[in-house]
Order: structure tokens, then C-alpha cells, then sequence
């Protein structure tokens, strides 16, 4: 199919924050957790890859980037410096191997004090080339990313992890105190040097599965959400409206997390609830995003999505005061262009009908 670039379309991060204020915003948002940089690749036509590049070359990588964005309705765009990715001994979140660290031992051995230095030298080169080339109107939503739950599956493992709570009660306890200092100090530096940059702030954790939460729920609240909220605070304390993004039913821990202060959540899949249920328990105190399961998007063609996204993104909007429009998850590289496109149709579309009220 012809992909659709809409050079003329004006960016208004305002009108997504709306979203994070619980209001109406005055058109339809657009909102994803991240488009991976290979689909980008396949909608531009042309091959995008960001490791290895020059500050300059990030330059030309980033106005591809937002120009993509921008291009495709968006108000806002994704960016997180990825705070896994560059921890000592990153890879357990991705299962198939034990995290650096087992023992107490080896907690007090971890280099947690070279780990900002890693960080601000990894992502001050992204941060600036995005500050050079944001288009005017628009602005990032992100931050930091993974969460407080990931980190601990990247350090220790999953399945270390769950052992490790009832084998060293004292180290889980620890463990996670300790990340949420290290949160503290990585997204204090970015709020206070790139804090402009972000139209409001984001973390991703995700804290659950199909069924249930990854961990107990009475863990969850006495060990993670407390040091969710650090970071909340932190973020309000800044001036800006914070995002929770968590996949998997955790519907058990939602009263303790809206209690946190999130402002918005987002992350939604039909096999745990259809996402009028989402807007029927929670509309009344934060925003929702999303709507659309990935699987919807990516197995049906561009007619099929397009006709559901028009019915239901229109029921959405009409349902929830603070509503932006987009896939449960994020858009993969291997979603096919049809899907991603009759997503993004259906959405100018519904906004058409608003302005001329047909």
C-alpha cells in the first residue's frame, strides 16, 4: 500500500498531556510505548540504526526519527535511555542465564557507583541530538526506562529472584532499596538536564502475566510500589505528569498503584481485559492509552483494522475524559505496514469527522 506521510500535520504536545490531566483533549491522540527502530526503517525506506553513530550522525538519525513521528500524527514521541542495557552483567531479564548477583557478596561487590558515569555517557549524545531536532510543537515522553521490578530480574533473574526473597529475606529486602536509589539519582539527572525535553515522564514495569502478578501482591506492595513512588514524587516534584506502562493482569495491585499518584497507565492485551473494562474501573482518576491489542493489529489486514479501530477508537473516545489512541503494547518490527497504517488512518479519520461533525 501507499503509506500516507502527512508533512503538513502541526504537532501539540499539549494535546497529549491532556491525556495525563484526565481531560478531553481537543483531537484524538496518538500514543505508542516505542516503534522499534527496524519498522521505522521499513516505513522511511531506509536502513535506520543508532549504535556506533557520532554525535553529528545521531543528528541526522534523530530528524528521521521525530520526522517519522511527526509525520505519522503523533503529538509526542517515544525515548528512553534504556537503564538495563547498560548495567554491569545486563542480559537475566532476558531469561536463559542468572543475574550478577546471588549472594550478599556479591550485592556489596556490584559497581553501583559506576553505573550513572555508564549512563550519562551512553545517552547525553541521544539526549542532545533529540534536543537539536525535535520538530516545534512536539516533545518526548519517557525518560528512564525499564522499572524497579525489571532491574531486579536483571540483576538477579526471575526465577533467582523469587528464591532469593524466601532463601535471603534481608538481600530482597535490600535489593530493591538500593535500585530505587539508583532510580533516584538517574532520573534526577535527567529531569535536571533534559527536563524541557519531555512533555511528562514514563516508567515501564512490568509487574504482571496473563493470569496474575509475577510476584505476590502483598510483595509488590511492601518491596517495589514504595519505590515506584519515590520516583513519582521526584517526577511531580519536577512539574511533570507521570505514565505507568505494565503489562499482565494486575488488576490485584491497581488500588495501590493509583494510591502511588500515576497519573496515566498504559498496556493492555483482550485475553486479560477488553479495554472498555479499563476505562469502566479506572476513568474517573487517570488517563488511559492504548486500546488495541498488538494481535488485532498485527494478524489482520489493513481494511479489518482499519474498520475496528474507526468503531471502537470512536467508542473509546466517547467513553473515557482522558483518552490517546494506539496499540496495547507497542509496535514491533514485524507488525506489517497495512496494520500499523489502517491504525493510523482510522485515527485521522475520527478526527476528520470531529472537525466537520460527520
Amino acid at each position: 500500500m501507499k503509506i500516507k506521510f502527512r508533512k503538513d500535520f502541526q504537532p501539540d504536545y499539549n494535546n497529549v498531556l491532556k491525556v495525563l490531566y484526565n481531560e478531553r483533549p481537543d483531537y484524538l491522540p496518538l500514543y505508542e510505548h516505542n516503534i522499534d527502530e527496524p519498522f521505522i526503517s521499513k516505513m522511511v525506506g531506509q536502513k535506520l540504526v543508532a549504535d556506533g553513530l557520532t554525535p553529528d550522525e545521531l543528528v541526522d538519525y534523530y530528524r528521521i526519527v521525530t520526522g517519522f513521528w511527526k509525520e505519522m500524527t503523533y503529538d509526542a514521541m517515544s525515548f528512553e535511555a534504556k537503564i538495563c542495557d547498560i548495567i554491569p552483567g545486563h542480559g537475566a531479564i532476558l531469561g536463559g542465564m542468572a543475574g550478577p548477583i546471588q549472594t550478599r557478596e556479591d550485592y556489596e561487590k556490584y559497581p553501583w557507583a559506576e553505573i550513572p558515569e555508564i549512563f550519562k555517557r551512553t545517552y547525553k549524545p541521544h539526549l542532545d541530538a533529540l534536543v537539536k531536532t525535535m520538530p516545534p510543537g512536539m516533545k518526548a515522553y519517557g525518560g528512564c526506562g525499564y522499572g524497579i521490578f525489571e532491574s531486579s530480574e536483571d540483576l538477579v533473574g526471575y526465577e533467582q529472584l523469587c528464591m532469593m526473597q524466601f532463601l535471603d529475606p534481608d538481600l530482597f529486602r535490600d535489593l530493591f532499596v538500593r535500585i530505587g536509589d539508583l532510580y533516584m539519582i538517574l532520573w534526577s539527572w535527567v529531569l535536571d538536564n533534559y527536563g524541557d525535553l519531555f512533555v511528562f515522564c514514563r516508567m515501564g514495569d512490568d509487574l504482571g502475566y496473563r493470569t496474575s502478578t509475577m510476584l505476590e501482591p502483598d510483595t509488590i506492595r511492601q518491596h517495589i510500589l514504595p519505590q515506584h513512588k519515590r520516583v513519582i514524587d521526584l517526577v511531580h516534584g519536577y512539574g511533570k505528569k507521570f505514565l505507568l506502562h505494565s503489562c499482565g493482569n494486575i488488576f490485584s495491585v491497581m488500588d495501590d498503584i493509583l494510591a502511588n499518584g500515576i497519573d496515566a497507565k498504559h498496556s493492555n492485551e483482550d485475553q486479560i481485559a477488553p479495554f472498555t473494562e479499563w476505562i469502566e474501573r479506572y476513568n474517573d482518576r487517570i488517563g488511559l492509552f492504548g486500546g488495541f491489542d498488538m494481535n488485532e493489529i498485527i494478524l489482520n489486514p489493513y481494511e479489518v483494522v482499519y474498520d475496528k479501530v474507526l468503531s471502537e477508537g470512536t467508542q473509546f473516545r466517547a467513553m473515557a475524559r482522558g483518552y490517546g489512541l494506539g496499540t496495547g503494547n507497542s509496535v514491533p518490527d514485524y507488525m506489517e505496514i497495512d496494520g500499523y497504517m489502517g491504525m493510523i488512518d482510522a485515527a485521522n479519520e475520527i478526527r476528520r469527522r470531529e472537525t466537520e461533525g460527520k
